[in-house]
């Protein structure tokens, strides 16, 4: 090393490559090791002033990568032993039924006014006043507004005279 202090930038650019190659040899990982490795010279140009006077800046930069890798590699075997030790399957959650889906899908057709009336009477249990007050409408409007989704929904939803006759074949 000359006497003078090296720049960050000329340092950077001679051990970057090699330091990343001394990290994936132990991390086996590409991506893990040039993140260390950037990290490692991001905390060196940090304390730049001081680290640039050491007799060997870049064997600080090694030690401060090789301190992260192995803090990474311990963080992911705890990581790793704490979901070894958790239940091996989920318990399975049955999707919604075909009809929930059909009801779901004949809600989307509705006009945004008797989905909300629909939603917030059979499904928020609102009342047809707290409705209208909610809306800022009369409760005619509302009482409209739940007929004429329901026979919607009845026409969408009701089953056709051909499932009728496969179910009695069945």
């Amino acid at each position: 090393m000359p006497d003078s202090p090296v720049s960050f930038d000329e340092l950077y650019a001679a051990h970057y490559g090699d330091l990343t190659v001394q990290l994936y040899a132990y991390f086996g990982d590409r991506q893990e090791a040039q993140d260390v490795v950037q990290e490692a010279f991001c905390r060196a140009l940090a304390r730049w002033r001081t680290v640039s006077r050491y007799d060997d800046p870049v064997a600080w930069i090694r030690r401060v990568a090789w301190n992260l890798a192995v803090s990474k590699w311990r963080r992911t075997r705890t990581a790793l032993g704490f979901l070894r030790r958790q239940r091996v399957t989920e318990a399975q959650v049955a999707g919604p039924s075909p009809e929930r889906v059909a009801l779901v899908a004949a809600l989307g057709t509705l006009p945004p006014a008797q989905r909300r009336a629909m939603v917030l009477r059979y499904l928020a249990d609102l009342t047809v006043a707290e409705i209208a007050e909610r809306e800022g409408v009369a409760e005619g409007t509302v009482k409209s507004w739940l007929h004429r989704a329901r026979a919607s929904l009845a026409a969408q939803l009701a089953p056709t005279e051909t499932t009728h006759q496969e179910v009695r074949r069945a």
